[in-house]
């Protein structure tokens, strides 16, 4: 048994981490402000006497005793991490200060949920751990994806200088239960527009592509990286190598539910990627992790999902 703390651990994905260390027989410390998270994630693990529940803001120091950090606080949704951009960047930066020097304390093996933004719009396809990336320091998204790369520069400094034992996963688009109804990612749109029997809204011509990795798939690698050889550290790719256009995404959302919604069009935002899809080569030989869940059977569990809470 370990003593993991997973900080953002009741939102989307940090809620799935619980769970998966819970049971595998860890002791888990869930800490999230509830900026974006909810309690609506984590209730059926409240019972459990090997998890604990803190409220808690990364931005402010953390005095806990664990061997292992999760790092996934931050808001991931474009809606929600504009809305304070600044408090977004403090989340990375801050966060990632005061987690490292947690990490540093205790001797613990740490973990940084980074993201594909990172590359920005890229000019390289698929995008590989060694690309800079393409990315706008002063644009509406850069709070989001300059604070993650921050994130990573100070996970890596911490490494060199106090030969900490990271990794850092560079998250691709991820869906599945316990996405925020309203975080503004295209799957969530897609589904609870088509539920609520409303047009689906595509920003752009929708021939714009992402690849899309089911919850479990992610979680799954996310931790074979944290218990992998301590000498690999990242960053390392995880997502899913499937690539699809809005409008093939739109239809089969349209498919699967059964709704007489139609396709509408909008002016595409700024610094939106027109395409992201990650080479996952490095996962492979390292992690042996690939996608497993398709698409369609990935959205018919989403879809299921929010039928029970539209």
């Amino acid at each position: 048994m370990s003593k993991v703390l997973v900080t953002g651990g009741a939102g989307f994905l940090g809620s799935h981490l619980c769970d998966r260390l819970i049971a595998r027989g860890d002791d888990v410390l869930c800490v999230d402000n509830f900026y974006t998270g909810s309690k609506r994630n984590i209730a059926h693990l409240l019972g459990k006497t090997s998890f604990e529940l803190m409220r808690h803001d990364v931005c402010w120091p953390l005095y806990v005793e664990v061997d292992r950090i999760f790092n996934l606080a931050c808001p991931a949704s474009p809606i929600h991490y504009q809305n304070d951009p600044v408090q977004t960047t403090k989340t990375s930066v801050h966060g990632a200060i005061n987690m490292l020097g947690l990490a540093k304390r205790v001797k613990a093996r740490i973990l940084q949920a980074s993201t594909s933004e990172v590359y920005g719009d890229p000019s390289m396809h698929p995008q590989m751990e060694s690309y800079w990336g393409n990315v706008n320091p002063i644009g509406i998204r850069s709070c989001y994806d300059e604070g993650k790369r921050c994130a990573e520069t100070l996970f890596f400094d911490y490494h060199r200088q106090h030969h900490l034992e990271i990794k850092v996963m560079r998250i691709f688009n991820t869906y599945g239960p316990r996405m925020h109804p309203q975080d503004g990612r295209v799957v969530s749109n897609f589904v609870v527009q088509a539920l609520r029997g409303e047009d689906l809204t595509i920003y752009g011509d929708g021939l714009q592509t992402r690849s899309f990795c089911y919850v479990d798939d992610l979680i799954e690698g996310m931790i074979r990286l944290m218990d992998s050889s301590v000498e690999f550290t990242g960053p390392v790719n995880v997502g899913n190598p499937g690539e699809f256009t809005m409008i093939e995404l739109a239809e089969t959302v349209i498919r699967l539910t059964g709704t007489k919604s139609k396709l509408v069009f909008e002016p595409l935002p700024q610094d939106d990627p027109k395409q992201r899809c990650p080479d996952i080569t490095l996962a492979q030989s390292r992690l042996d992790w690939e996608p497993k869940v398709a698409l369609e059977d990935g959205l018919k569990e989403t879809i299921d999902y929010f039928r029970s809470i539209v």
